[in-house]
């Protein structure tokens, strides 16, 4: 049974990632910090801004085949009002956080030359928020490491892909009109963790395809 580990899968997408995989037959670990999960899994407490946390978690699993860097924290402001403290949590949860769980997971999978990482950015990432501006700088560099440990882990028979979903129905987005957000997707609704789910698991199934961005956004970006 292939073991998958989730950053941040208490709740939303990582919630509807963890359920979908195991129901997919794969033994599933999820990383949280203050939300424990409601749902039947393997979750391990991790506060993803200490390394040493990190590294605790990958290697309490054992093998890790599948790594999903799916935690993330958003800061609505503009840059006048962005503080030092502000800059600290964001890169260290949407950067730093997904570096090190890739490096310590990638050790494990080179030694068995095989396994995948998928990283979840923002459609933000690839084309920037006003107001979002560290939300979109930490995100655009998970699709900048995204193809080059593709580059990188490739001979080892790794596979390492990202997904940039759009305006997903999540807690993240319920400070916002719901109305309003759909007038932005051509497809006008919004995004389900379960849609962005079906995504990570084709990507996980999916041995030839590598170093790609996929975005999920109901046509939010073309």
């Amino acid at each position: 049974m292939k073991k998958a580990l989730i950053t941040g899968g208490a709740t939303g997408i990582g919630k509807a990632t963890a359920i979908l995989l195991q129901q997919n037959g794969y033994d599933v670990y999820i990383t949280y910090n203050q939300t424990k999960p409601d749902y039947e899994v393997n979750a391990i407490k991790c506060n993803l801004e200490n390394i040493d946390e990190i590294e605790s978690a990958v290697e309490s699993i054992g093998r890790v085949d599948l790594l999903v860097n799916n935690a993330g924290v958003s800061i609505i402001k503009m840059i006048n009002d962005i503080t030092v403290e502000d800059y600290e949590k964001m890169t260290a949860v949407n950067e730093r956080a997904v570096y090190f769980a890739s490096k310590f997971s990638a050790l494990k999978m080179i030694r068995e030359q095989s396994g995948a990482i998928i990283n979840i950015s923002s459609m933000w990432g690839q084309v920037g928020a006003s107001c979002e501006t560290l939300y979109s700088m930490t995100k655009a560099g998970i699709i900048g490491l995204t193809k080059a440990l593709a580059k990188e882990l490739a001979p080892s028979n790794i596979t390492v892909n990202c997904i940039a979903p759009g305006i997903i129905d999540t807690r993240m987005n319920n400070m916002f009109d719901a109305e309003e957000l759909k007038e932005e997707v051509p497809l006008g609704r919004l995004g389900t963790p379960e849609e962005i789910a079906q995504a990570v698991l084709f990507l996980a199934e999916s041995p030839y395809i590598t170093g790609q961005i996929l975005g999920v956004n109901g046509g939010a970006i073309i």
